[in-house]
């Protein structure tokens, strides 16, 4: 199972939809857009209440994790 964590350098308001779209490779705007969806659907008191839980339990990304790592070669 991937592990979600708060988006570092994809985010909106504290990460959370970032993170989510990061760990299953999904658009994070469509994840935002069905969390909108969501949170109207329930009469906005659900929807928000569970993204101020996610964003409280959630880890936040280590710096390391938005490094990319490659390899060079040198021509001779």
């Amino acid at each position: 199972m991937k592990e979600v964590k708060l988006s570092r350098k994809n985010r909106i308001l504290t990460g959370v939809c970032g993170g989510i779209g990061e760990a299953y490779d999904i658009d994070p705007n469509l994840v935002r857009l069905a969390w909108i969806a969501f949170t109207v659907l329930t009469y906005v008191v659900l929807g928000v209440a569970l993204y101020i839980i996610a964003t409280v339990l959630l880890p936040e990304q280590d710096k390391d994790e938005d490094v990319i790592e490659a390899e060079y070669q040198v021509r001779e």
